[in-house]
């Protein structure tokens, strides 16, 4: 238990941050169509670029464990968003699959927010 305590956050923050770092950087091959996408939830297409920055920012953050709180709160909120926005279709079982994975990660990161980044982060250095 100790062990699970001491290098479960470095865990947690390494899987959650990977998820954001992979798919910011797979962004970047066709921004253009990714401009596309977050059209069609109604905002505007010049956002896709900020939207990939983020998450390859967030994604690092996350991995270093650096400014973690504010990270994690800002990156549940993009969650919270981007499913609302892009994944909140009841009649479509896979979208909603996608939302409710919006969901939980919102909620480990919550988790973050409320706890911290752990024993190994730069917020302890």
């Amino acid at each position: 238990m100790q062990a699970l305590s001491t290098f479960g956050p470095l865990v947690g923050r390494i899987l959650i941050g990977l998820l954001f770092l992979i798919a910011g950087i797979g962004k970047t091959g066709d921004v253009a169509g990714f401009s596309g996408y977050v059209a069609s939830g109604g905002l505007p297409a010049f956002l896709a670029w900020p939207a990939v920055i983020f998450e390859i920012a967030v994604g690092i953050l996350l991995i270093i464990g650096y400014q973690t709180r504010i990270v994690s709160l800002a990156t549940a909120a993009f969650c919270v968003v981007a499913g609302l926005l892009y994944h909140f279709a009841p009649a479509d079982q896979m979208q909603m699959a996608m939302f409710l994975k919006n969901l939980a990660i919102a909620g480990g990161l919550l988790m973050f927010a409320i706890h911290g980044p752990g024993r190994f982060a730069l917020d302890k250095a």
